[in-house]
């Protein structure tokens, strides 16, 4: 095991989902009978996580009183709270290093992600960069691509102007050093975060071949839901 702890980016105010958030979090909104971020969770400790760092936004009280202090799910669950003065994901990010440490994983709040999360930790460890970026072969099916990726490395992410020759997209888990964060402050993207890191050449990329979920949109969550509501919660 890595011992790397999460962070799970739940800040969103998922203004896609609508009437579904207009009084609960995203964390909270309903899968398969439990709440979102308890399905996410139980998945972090099936792939040998002993800690998390939740860092909640809007009604993020809510999932504090739903989680507590994770021991009902295995884990050790601390918060960080930038509400009402949003700081974006990497501003976010920042407040929270105290609670991470100089290495961590991150994890977008809405994403349920069935992969080998250790062997992920363990070439974020080996690749000597500062940080490392999960990609998986998008050709424009779930989203918009935005990530030249070639001979196992990532060569450019751009989320704002994706490059049309890009084929792959950001898988949602990340691998973070404390100093990529040097200079930063208030409010700032994470995605501009790992935009200059990849222009830089110090983005590490891990390939992945089974697809994301996320309940970011009517169209995620309702095929969450069959995926967990059907079968059970998958590993």
């Amino acid at each position: 095991m890595t011992g790397l702890p999460m962070a799970i980016l739940a800040g969103g105010l998922g203004t896609r989902l609508g009437p579904l958030c207009r009084d609960r979090p995203k964390a909270l909104v309903e899968v398969a009978g439990r709440p979102f971020i308890h399905h996410q969770l139980d998945l972090l400790a099936k792939n040998g996580f002993t800690r998390a760092v939740i860092l909640a936004g809007f009604l993020g009280d809510m999932i504090a009183q739903s989680v507590g202090d994770g021991s009902a799910f295995g884990l050790r669950v601390a918060y960080s709270f930038d509400w009402p003065d949003l700081l974006g994901t990497g501003g976010a990010i920042l407040k929270a290093l105290p609670l991470l440490g100089d290495r961590f994983m991150v994890v977008y709040g809405d994403s349920y992600l069935g992969l080998d999360y250790q062997a992920v930790g363990r070439a974020f460890l080996d690749s000597g960069q500062p940080a490392l970026m999960t990609v998986f072969r998008n050709d424009g099916r779930y989203d918009r691509s935005n990530v030249l990726y070639a001979d196992g490395a990532i060569r450019l992410y751009d989320k704002k102007d994706p490059d049309p020759m890009m084929r792959h997209i950001d898988y949602g888990l990340g691998c973070l050093s404390s100093s990529v964060f040097d200079g930063h402050s208030g409010n700032f993207d994470l995605a501009d975060v790992y935009s200059r890191l990849s222009r830089e050449g110090r983005l590490a990329g891990f390939l992945v071949a089974e697809r994301f979920h996320e309940i970011g949109s009517p169209s995620g969550l309702a095929g969450l839901e069959a995926l967990l509501g059907d079968h059970g919660e998958k590993e």
